[in-house]
């Protein structure tokens, strides 16, 4: 006699009307298709129609969007096993205890954007995100990768969080958009936490007459065909690996459901790729052997890569290469690959305990002694001194 195989009951609280709450879903549905799970969806078009009386639900499992801090109220004292989805952050604390969280990698969202950008010849870069609320801790997170990002390269973090939209307040919001571009120096390059907010921005550009992207050049994050269907200009976008989350979600829930138990594992899923559109593709107005150099530069400088590599990428030679960066940026290359091997091991020293060697060597250091000796140059310190917390000016 044939076994018939346990249905399960699981419930998706997403809202539908959302292309990343989409693509989670569709990410489950593909996991469901090619493995031989069996479940019952239950799904709403908007997960809040579900979520009053979801402790009282006779189901098996829930998969949920915990960007939405209802979700974290509803599902806390929940019995069913339980697997979370939603933004990554910087403070672990953040993540719901005793559950699995897949999470969108917000600060590889925001480097790869910012990347496109320095790659397009950009030198000035601002954020446009939303305003402040716990619905929004995603956002927030992205303007702290972004503001990390401008630290790390020495420039100017420019956020704009605006007005929330509502129809009352729309012009008011329009007005506002076009008043902070009109105060931004041109050409710049704007990273916005969605393609709402970038489909905002950029009718807000077409309105005020900036021409984008000669003046400024845009990027969404979510790749929302819907999005780019209604703008005039085409919008790049990064595009989240929202399928991915799903069906990790999914094999996450189903492996709980067969008696793997529940932990606090957090799971970073990484952007898929950019798709690049005619809003971002600004034509450099600085010296593009430089821009190019300065992308694999950010890249590989911690992997120690010397002035010939560069040059090779850039595709000049490097006699040639150091003469365009003594009159682009007053430095030979040697020396900006130093910059940001010493960026990028100031930032371990202050985030993490790790023992100096490892920095060193994980920064490009060829031996702990050569990142003392250049620590003690350029800072008038020790990289342990730096590390326990030595206010130090650079030399």
């Amino acid at each position: 006699m044939k076994t018939v195989p346990l249905v399960h009951r699981i419930a998706l609280l997403f809202n539908g009307s959302k292309v990343y709450d989409r693509g989670i879903i569709s990410g489950i549905g593909n996991y469901l298709s090619s493995t031989r799970a069996s479940w019952d969806l239950f799904l709403e078009e908007d997960f809040h129609c579900r979520l009053k009386g979801i402790e009282r639900w006779q189901g098996d499992g829930i998969i949920a969007d915990f960007d939405d801090p209802l979700i974290g109220e509803a599902l806390a004292d929940s019995k069913l096993p339980v697997v979370a989805v939603g933004g990554s952050y910087e403070d672990k604390r953040a993540y719901p205890k005793g559950i699995p969280y897949v999470a969108t990698d917000n600060e590889a969202l925001i480097t790869l954007a910012y990347e496109h950008l320095v790659e397009a010849g950009l030198t000035r870069f601002a954020c446009f995100s939303l305003p402040e609320a716990q619905a929004n801790r995603w956002a927030q997170e992205r303007e702290k990768a972004f503001r990390r990002l401008m630290q790390r390269d020495g420039l100017h973090a420019e956020v704009y969080r605006g007005m929330g939209t509502s129809a009352p307040l729309w012009d008011s919001a329009v007005e506002q958009q076009i008043a902070w571009l009109q105060s931004l120096p041109k050409p710049i390059g704007i990273i916005a936490v969605t393609d709402a907010r970038a489909r905002q921005l950029l009718q807000a550009c077409l309105t005020a007459g900036i021409a984008v992207p000669e003046q400024v050049a845009l990027i969404g994050i979510d790749n929302d065909p819907l999005t780019r269907s209604l703008t005039r200009v085409p919008l790049s976008s990064v595009s989240q690996g929202t399928e991915t989350m799903g069906r990790t979600a999914a094999q996450l829930l189903h492996q709980m459901l067969h008696g793997m138990p529940s932990t606090g594992m957090q799971i970073l899923v990484p952007p898929e790729a950019i798709n690049v559109q005619p809003s971002s593709l600004h034509q450099p107005l600085g010296n593009p052997y430089v821009m190019r150099a300065l992308l694999f530069i950010r890249q590989y400088a911690c992997q120690g890569i010397k002035t010939e590599q560069v040059a090779a990428y850039v595709g000049v030679s490097r006699s040639s290469l150091e003469a365009h960066f003594r009159k682009a940026r007053g430095c030979s290359v040697h020396e900006e690959i130093l910059r940001f091997k010493l960026a990028a091991a100031t930032s371990r020293l202050k985030n993490t305990d790790s023992p100096i060697a490892d920095i060193a060597q994980n920064c490009g250091f060829k031996s702990a002694q050569y990142l003392h000796a250049v620590f003690r140059r350029e800072f008038g310190c020790t990289p342990r001194e730096y590390q326990q917390g030595e206010t130090v000016t650079m030399q």
